[in-house]
């Protein structure tokens, strides 16, 4: 099932933090009082790459980032601005949620995966 999709901005790729859309943070429920949960995502090649997801604790709106291991994910895929990053996830039987996670490449006007460059 998928949870997000995102073109990568200039500041994703620069800042250490994902953007992270509010209308996925049903994939990661918060325990109450907390404003962070962090997950396991492996790309195709298996890596497993330690993320977390956060929202602020003040304000009207949640305004969720993806921390963790974002920025060495970045480096090692060597991200830009205009990749697109496909977070995906699967409810197991014995109720372990197993994430995915991919970064594809626009080249004339077709997304490719850049995992599978590497």
């Amino acid at each position: 099932m998928e949870v997000m999709t995102r073109i990568v901005s200039e500041s994703d790729s620069r800042d250490r933090r994902l953007e992270f859309p509010a209308g996925s943070l049903w994939a990661f429920p918060m325990p109450d009082g907390r404003n962070s949960v962090e997950f396991v995502a492996s790309d195709i090649h298996g890596q497993q790459w330690r993320l977390k997801v956060s929202v602020r604790n003040e304000g009207k709106y949640a305004k969720p980032w993806l921390k963790g291991e974002w920025d060495a994910y970045v480096q090692q895929k060597q991200l830009r601005k205009g990749d697109r990053v496909i977070l995906t996830m699967n409810d197991e039987e014995n109720g372990e949620r197993i994430y995915r996670i991919r970064a594809e490449r626009k080249h004339f006007g077709y997304w490719y995966s850049i995992d599978e460059q590497q």
